[in-house]
């Protein structure tokens, strides 16, 4: 697959792809699109989410391209949700920003 194909799939996948609404089970987030279609993702796949209080977890904002948890610092495209891409987070940072919780708590 060249470029110039890839960035067309991108493209078309993109198409209606932004999020009007999330919700969560105990292990998955889920969103709804403005095209209708719904998307879920394990909550495993974005740490921060996962470790995250389910009043954290349920204050998001839309903004652009994807999702923003402010408390949690988390944003995540939804077009990374699509094709099933997890955090690139690194374990030092994830370690870190757990660490931090403990203090808080």
């Amino acid at each position: 697959m060249n470029n110039l194909t890839a960035k067309y799939l991108v493209e078309k996948l993109e198409a209606g792809a932004k999020a009007v609404n999330v919700r969560f089970t105990e292990s998955d987030l889920i969103v709804e699109l403005e095209d209708g279609r719904t998307i879920s993702t394990p909550t495993l796949y974005y740490p921060r989410l996962h470790y995250g209080t389910l009043a954290e977890r349920e204050n998001w904002v839309i903004e652009g391209e994807g999702i923003h948890w402010p408390a949690l610092d988390e944003d995540i495209r939804t077009a990374d949700i699509l094709v099933g891409l997890p955090s690139a987070e690194s374990q030092k940072s994830l370690r870190k920003w757990l660490e931090k919780r403990k203090i808080q708590i």
